[in-house]
This record gives C-alpha cells, sequence and structure tokens, in this order.
C-alpha cells in the first residue's frame, strides 16, 4: 500500500506524540527530519520519502519494544535479536512501511551520541546532530547533500538550540572526533561546491547565506579546542581509513 510524503510526515509525528505519552524519548532523524526543519518549503528540497527513522532513548529500549506493536508495528524479529541493543526494524502493519531504529547513539561512517539530547527539539533530533548525521556520510550522494544544504539555509548557526545550529555542540563532537571532524569538513566543501552550480534553483542571496554558515562552522572548527589526541590523529590525516566501512540493511 502506498504512502504519501504527506501522510508520512504526518506519521513521524503521531509516532513522536504517542511515544512522548508513554513517557518514551523518541525523536526522528534522516531526510523526512531535516524536511521536517524545510520551514521555507523550498522546492529544491521537496522529494518523496519511503521509510521513517528515528532515534530512541538506549534506556528506554524494553518500553519501546512494547510500544511499538501497540502502535501498529511488527518487528523485524531475527534482526532485532541479532542487532536490538544498537538498532532494531520495524514495519507498519497496513502499509508494510519500515521504521529504522537507532538504540541510543547514531553510528554510520561515524558515531554521534545523542542519548543525553533527545528532548533538545520536540520532533526531531538537535539541528547540529542532525547536521552531523547527514554530514559523515563518507560517501556522500546529491540527496545527502541538499539535505545539508537545507539545513543551512533553514536555520541559522548559534550558541544553543532553539531553532538553531548549535555551533558549540559541532565543535564539542568534532574537537572529541578527528575523523568526525574531518569527514564533516570534505562534506561541507562540497556543499559550497553544489550551491555554487550555475543551474541550481538558489537565488544569490539564497547561496550566499548558505556558503556564510558553511564559513560560521568553519570558523567554529577552527577555533574549537584539539586535545593532544586529536591533534596527533591530524598529522597522520587521510593515510589511514578514518571512518568505519557501512554495510546496507536491506529488508
Amino acid at each position: 500500500m502506498a504512502i504519501t510524503s504527506q501522510e508520512i510526515l504526518a506519521e513521524m509525528t503521531r509516532l513522536v506524540a504517542a511515544a512522548e505519552a508513554k513517557n518514551i524519548q523518541l525523536r526522528a532523524i534522516g531526510g523526512l527530519a531535516v524536511q521536517a526543519h524545510n520551514k521555507k518549503n523550498h522546492p529544491l528540497f521537496i522529494r518523496e520519502f519511503a521509510d521513517l527513522d528515528f532515534v530512541v532513548a538506549k534506556k528506554q529500549r524494553r518500553e519501546f519494544e512494547t510500544f511499538m506493536p501497540e502502535v501498529g508495528y511488527s518487528p523485524d524479529r531475527q534482526f532485532n535479536i541479532l542487532n536490538g541493543a544498537t538498532r532494531q526494524i520495524y514495519f507498519d502493519d497496513k502499509t508494510d512501511m519500515k521504521v529504522d531504529i537507532f538504540v541510543g547513539d547514531f553510528e554510520m561512517c561515524h558515531k554521534i551520541p545523542l542519548e543525553e539530547r533527545l528532548t533538545f527539539d520536540p520532533v526531531t533530533i538537535p539541528l547540529a546532530e542532525l547536521l552531523l548525521s547527514k554530514a559523515q556520510i563518507v560517501e556522500l550522494n546529491r540527496k545527502d547533500a541538499l539535505d545539508i544544504t537545507s539545513i543551512l539555509l533553514n536555520n541559522e548557526t548559534g550558541k544553543d538550540d532553539r531553532d538553531k545550529i548549535n555551533l558549540q555542540i559541532l565543535a564539542h563532537l568534532c574537537g572529541q572526533d578527528w575523523g568526525l571532524y574531518k569527514t564533516t569538513s570534505i562534506n561541507l566543501d562540497r556543499v559550497i561546491d553544489l550551491v555554487s552550480e550555475k543551474d541550481i534553483s538558489l537565488t544569490q542571496d539564497e547561496r550566499e547565506l548558505i556558503i556564510g554558515r558553511v564559513h560560521a562552522i568553519q570558523k567554529t572548527f577552527e577555533e574549537m579546542q584539539k586535545p593532544i589526541a586529536w591533534q596527533l590523529r591530524d598529522r597522520v590525516g587521510t593515510r589511514v581509513k578514518w571512518y568505519i566501512e557501512v554495510e546496507e540493511v536491506n529488508r
């Protein structure tokens, strides 16, 4: 059974609200979470979505496993038995839509801790971590580059999480993890290249706004504290692999 983008967006907010009613910390991540912050509803970033992605607090894993069947989702039992402590998969009983769950942290090419940050936005993970969840992709495709661009166009940078990309969080996470810093830096340069393309449907003001926010993040990286271990890893650079190889989960 097909489901429209509006229906899947409504389902995302329904699940977050239903979890909140049970005192379960569940927040959206992924492309649909980015779309939820597309406040300008810019047509460049409108696309179809096939599934949902969430992060749930690790301390509430057992309550969450009971919650999902109550709201109409069946577990992928084999996958969840093997991986349930860090990642789980469920399917909508009516539409068969897949829901991918990260438990406690988001970990793909790099690890982004989220357990203590899930309540800083009412529906999605905080904007700083949402940006990093896209910027941590080593083999960045155009869709994910556009997601980063959407976050940067629709949200200003700042020192808190109130509708802002929190630069202090970016500095904290990338100052602890050279690999995350490196991949994010590479992808921010790719975003500048993307928005500089002549045929991309952005106004000059929009291009300058995005590039200005990239520069603000780059300046934050220049000025952030860099522990000795970070500096030593920086000397090694990309001669040694700095990211985790990610295998696609097909279910």
